[in-house]
């Protein structure tokens, strides 16, 4: 590599490694073009401790101006002065790194480590857009506004998304934010503890602190690419990290069947949250065993014996469940011509039958 093109990779990379908290207080500034510090912690997600150092170091990259008063100001630097140099040096670095380019033979890996900010939120990107039938992610406010568009889609889409927005206290208010038009339901979880995650499918999945995210470069994310590893990033999400968030909207019941899912725990939540409904519309009947709390409902499950492993399909008529509010139990049992089948999660051992993809339909066993 010349010393030409080292010194503007550099100078390009020393501009532009903005973390989270940076790009937040420097559109702020930009967009008001003069603010003090706490303007800025009240505009963004940036905790007030934090926005000095924040500034300071967007001051160093010659984006913002730092007036010493009190309160000090930080005012904004005309992008034109603050990129100007950089337009023709990175035009010619594109050119000659692409002239250098090598396309690599890509394998995929199940599991990988990702380091840098940009990359973990690409994979988030593309974890959102794989999602074809069930989708779980918890973000934060701003990335929540990052990925409004994608979350969108898949709604539209009929995708199944279980949204987790932290900290909660920076979550926008449902009076005035439509949390419905990006997921299916919402919760919003207290503290800054709360990982970055999205799952699609119950299989292709990242994981992250928020840290990873800011300007934290010892930590990492992880990728469960296409792997059946997948189920514990889901999991954590269901069992940690649901559980323990308060709900700010939901619209279970609008989405019509049948409906796929990766996760159990989410089918059987399904089915006893319309089954309550019909029960106290008057409406719900009851099965051959008493049991009023599946019988309307039908299911086709792929998945494997639990004993030998081998591929097992179960299509039938739900006659009876099993859900604790943690979360940590959740199964049901299917009526087959062939007896009574018990439908498992992941890795499950009390079941028949670990399930791995599950239909559910309302008037006879849906297509898988």
């Amino acid at each position: 590599m010349t010393d030409d093109l080292r010194g503007t990779l550099d100078h390009v990379g020393d501009r532009f490694n903005l973390g989270e908290y940076e790009i937040d207080a420097y559109l702020a500034v930009l967009e008001h073009g003069e603010l003090t510090a706490s303007d800025i912690a009240d505009r963004t997600d940036i905790p007030q401790p934090r926005v000095y150092d924040t500034v300071r170091s967007l001051s160093d990259r010659g984006l913002v101006e730092l007036r010493e008063s009190r309160p000090m100001k930080i005012v904004a630097v005309d992008p034109e002065d603050a990129f100007g140099d950089l337009r023709s040096s990175f035009t010619e670095m594109v050119d000659e790194l692409e002239a250098r380019y090598t396309a690599p033979t890509r394998e995929t890996e199940a599991v990988s480590l990702v380091k840098s900010r940009s990359t973990i939120l690409r994979y988030v990107e593309e974890v959102i857009e794989s999602a074809e039938f069930e989708l779980a992610v918890s973000l934060t406010p701003g990335l929540l506004r990052r990925f409004r568009d994608d979350l969108a889609a898949k709604v539209a889409d009929g995708v199944s998304v279980e949204l987790l927005v932290t900290p909660a206290s920076r979550a926008p208010d449902p009076d005035e934010f439509d949390y419905l038009e990006v997921a299916t339901i919402a919760r919003a979880r207290r503290g800054i503890t709360t990982p970055i995650l999205a799952v699609a499918d119950g299989e292709y999945s990242v994981y992250a602190t928020q840290d990873a995210l800011r300007d934290d470069r010892e930590r990492y994310g992880v990728i469960f690419n296409r792997s059946a590893l997948g189920f514990l990033v889901s999991g954590f999400f269901g069992t940690v990290l649901w559980t323990t968030a308060e709900t700010l909207a939901a619209d279970g019941m609008e989405r019509p069947f049948p409906r796929r899912y990766a996760s159990i725990r989410r089918a059987v939540k399904d089915i006893r949250e319309f089954s309550d409904a019909a029960a106290d519309d008057g409406d719900s009947v009851t099965a051959d065993d008493g049991d009023s709390a599946a019988a309307e409902f039908y299911a086709s499950v792929e998945g494997r014996d639990i004993e030998t492993g081998e591929s097992v399909t179960v299509s039938g008529r739900v006659v009876d469940l099993a859900f604790e509010d943690t979360e940590e139990v959740a199964s049901l049992v299917v009526e087959t011509e062939a007896g009574r089948v018990e439908i498992g999660g992941r890795v499950a051992a009390l079941e028949d039958v670990e399930g791995q993809e599950i239909v559910i339909g309302r008037h006879g066993p849906p297509a898988l």
